[in-house]
This record gives structure tokens, sequence and C-alpha cells, in this order.
């Protein structure tokens, strides 16, 4: 039986879709999702098994021009994926399509772009009426190079189908990277740390989620008797953002920490024991020496 296998790298602008387009594909929730931008931070590899082909989806970081030593880190992620990619997958906001922003993606990857063969998905296409899809995949065609463009909404699924097979289709030939059983490359102590990310993302507004790094210290799986005991630092960059991440009495911190715990719980399949520290690093975000242990 001959297989096809290869890497798939996701790039869009920031809230594209990107993270809800691979959770859906995979039928399992790897990526943070969250209305911010600069939700996804690092690469993430979701892994699609079938009868006959492996797709390797690369979830990138949302395409944006740093301001700050942390974005530029970022950006590189982006460009790393490229390094073993195999076709590109350019995912478009149906509902805010700037010509110019993206003909300026193209420009900053025209190196790697011209490498690889693309696919255009219009993404939020749920939203759009039938000739409103059909002016916009016009506008893309004058405007864009690639090999295909397929409009569909990565919540309801529309078009999904359609465009796992134009994916499949352009993959080369070859054995599978992954045994069939594997959905990601990353370890369950990454997944965690994303989790309550995500939570602080959907807690706090303004400056703290943006300002926030988690980092897993203790991972210890127990008997199925005994709950699993994690042990993670949330580390802010000032003294008045610990203030508010707190919350009065410590409620806020106390809320996150259940709700952090309940997902943990679903991802990992047993009950957990989760304790949260918060710490203060001046400026970790401009600090190249931390983002280097991080990314």
């Amino acid at each position: 039986m001959i297989t096809k296998s290869g890497y798939v790298s996701i790039i869009g602008k920031p809230n594209a879709g990107k993270s809800t387009l691979m959770n859906k594909f995979l039928d399992f929730k790897l990526s943070a999702v969250s209305k911010k931008v600069q939700t996804t931070r690092n690469r993430i590899q979701g892994v699609l098994t079938g009868k006959d082909y492996q797709i390797i989806f690369v979830d990138t970081p949302g395409v944006l021009e740093p301001k700050y030593e942390m974005q530029k880190f970022m950006k590189k992620e982006i460009r790393s994926s490229f390094l073993e990619t195999d076709l590109v997958l350019y995912l478009i906001d149906g509902m805010n399509i700037i010509i110019k922003d993206l003909k300026k993606i193209e420009e900053d990857f025209i190196r790697e772009f011209s490498s690889f063969k693309r696919i255009i998905a219009l993404n939020k296409c749920d939203f759009l009426k039938q000739e409103q899809i059909t002016d916009k995949i016009v506008t893309l065609q004058q405007e864009l190079k690639f090999e295909e463009i397929i409009p569909i909404s990565a919540v309801t699924g529309l078009n999904l189908d359609l465009l796992k097979l134009k994916l499949i289709e352009h993959l080369p030939d070859g054995d599978f990277y992954y045994d069939r059983e594997t959905l990601t490359d990353k370890p369950e102590k990454f997944f965690v740390s994303e989790i309550i990310r995500e939570k602080i993302l959907e807690l706090y507004e303004e400056e703290i989620p943006y300002s926030v790094h988690v980092e897993v210290r203790e991972f210890k799986e127990r008997e199925e008797s005994q709950k699993d005991f994690i042990n993670a630092d949330i580390i802010l960059e000032r003294e008045t953002q610990k203030i508010i991440l707190l919350g009065k009495r410590g409620e806020m911190i106390k809320k996150l920490g259940e709700r952090a715990r309940k997902d943990i719980e679903v991802f990992l399949g047993k009950e957990v024991f989760l304790k949260l520290f918060v710490k203060v690093r001046k400026d970790w975000r401009k600090d190249n020496r931390f983002l280097k242990n991080i990314f």
C-alpha cells in the first residue's frame, strides 16, 4: 500500500483560527484557544493518521511585526517550522481580509514561501453568504499565489474533509514519521502549562495574559488510586500584576487553580493535585537569556 506522509505548517495572522483548525482536525484539544492575540507562542505539532496517510500539522504563532524580544523569538518559531515542512497551509480570516497585510507576510517569508506548495484556507465562512465567499476568493486569486483555495469553518467543520483531501493530495509519498497512536511530539508537562496559561487568558484582562509565563516545575505521576502531583510557577513582570492575579484574599488564584485543574484532569484522564506559585521576574519578555530557555 502506498502511503503519504509529511509536515504541514499552518501560518496566518493572530486569531485567524490556526489552533482551532488543528484541534478540529485532531478531534482533540492540543493548542490553547482564546480570542486574545498571541495565544500560541511555541510551535506545536499534532499528528493526524489515517489508513494510508499521516499529516503532521505544525501550529505556529500568529504572524505579527515584533515589538519586543519575545515576539522576535515567536517569529523565529514560525521560520523554524519551514525547515521540515512539505506544504504550507495559509489560514486567512474571511471576515477580515486586508490584502496589504497578506502581501507583507508573503514578503517577510518570500524565501520560505517560494520553496513550498501553498494551500489557502479561507476561514470563518460560516459567517459569510455564498456571494461574499465567491468575491473574496476572486480577490485572493488575483492578489496571491497558491495551489488551492478552499472556504472553510474551523468551528463548524465546513469543508474540512475537502481540505484534508487536498492536503493529502499534495503530500509526498513516504513512510509514516510516527506510530499510529502518536498525537503530538510535545510532553504532557508542556500541555499542562498551556492549560494553565489558557485559563489565565480567559480570566484576566489587559496586560496580565501577555505578561505571563507558566512553567511546570514538578510533575509526579502516582499510582491510579492516588492523584498526580503538579507544581507550577506563574511568572509575571510586575509586582502590581501579581496583586491582580492573586485577587482579593486570593480569590482569583483559587478560581484559576480550580478551572485549570478540571481541564488538566480531562486532558490526563485522572485526578490531579495542582499547586500554583506566583513569581515576578522583571521584564522577562525582554530578557534574551530567559527567552532562550523557553523557546
